[in-house]
């Protein structure tokens, strides 16, 4: 059987369903998940998801510009994930919608966020990190694990919707070079995606957790595949600044000021191709390393 091409799993992942029949005070919708070879949900899904069933009670004219959210359990990829949206203010601009994930009748993800009607204003931006190479000239991660005979290596060469390729070296497998906290990778979706917006920020959502406590890894010396290491997502914070595509190449910039307590906390920064930032990041992550 062929396996569904992962670009377009991506789009039907975000399209959710709404949930006939149910009557809360919450607005309910329903979505899958795609397969994971250690059968926890990814956490950018869950995001992505939640933000996809909050722009789906939001008026057309407004665009999610903020999200706060909180992985509360590890989700099963194997489940689909009921998703409730609590419509909590519509002012003249603003928006404001909570939505939790849910399975099992118990939330997994919890999350915040803020709607905007387009407007104009001061506008300014970091500039973008000069001197860096083209996307076309690295690895992508097909070509770093592809040739592994493990499913995890497999699943993220050719089964994860985007395309992630390290302008250091990757940590996949070992940790090469200078134990600095700072991480760089380009980024888009494997194919091109419609003409929405929603969707380009949704799937935005969906990327930005793939990477983001690298920086914590990559300051300690510690690989994907140290033995014993447990690493999970404990929030997570996205500004979405400027439109973007999500199928053209993006640069994320990721730094870590700090890790104590089994804790990391990463920020990142995402720019387009031309140097507009169009997003910023941040996530805190439980990291345990063995004793």
């Amino acid at each position: 059987m062929r396996k569904q091409d992962p670009t377009e799993a991506l789009i039907e992942l975000l399209s959710l369903s709404d949930a006939d029949g149910a009557h809360t005070d919450e607005d309910i919708f329903v979505g899958a998940s795609l397969p994971q070879p250690r059968h926890r949900v990814f956490g950018g899904q869950v995001l992505a998801q939640s933000l996809a069933a909050a722009n789906k009670t939001v008026d057309e004219d407004r665009t999610v510009h903020s999200m706060h959210g909180y992985f509360l359990r590890p989700g099963d990829a194997n489940q689909p994930i009921t998703f409730g949206v609590q419509r909590l203010r519509d002012g003249r601009s603003f928006s404001a919608r909570r939505a939790h994930a849910y399975q099992n009748g118990v939330p997994i993800l919890s999350m915040i966020a803020s709607f905007q009607i387009p407007d104009e204003g001061v506008d300014h931006q970091d500039p973008v990190p000069e001197n860096l190479p083209d996307p076309e000239t690295i690895p992508s991660t097909a070509d770093l694990l592809g040739s592994f005979d493990h499913p995890v290596a497999q699943h993220w060469a050719f089964e994860r919707p985007f395309d992630v390729r390290h302008i250091d070296s990757s940590i996949y497998i070992t940790v090469d070079g200078k134990r600095t906290a700072h991480n760089a990778v380009w980024m888009k979706t494997l194919g091109p995606l419609p003409d929405d917006d929603n969707l380009h920020r949704a799937a935005l959502a969906y990327a930005s957790d793939y990477t983001l406590l690298e920086p914590v890894l990559r300051r300690h010396g510690l690989s994907w595949v140290t033995e014993g290491m447990s690493v999970a997502s404990l929030d997570h914070a996205m500004w979405w600044h400027r439109q973007a595509r999500a199928d053209e190449w993006l640069l994320y910039v990721q730094d870590s000021p700090s890790a104590s307590g089994s804790r990391g906390l990463s920020f990142g920064r995402i720019f387009d191709r031309s140097g507009i930032l169009v997003a910023s990041v941040a996530q805190e992550g439980m990291i345990r390393t063995p004793k």
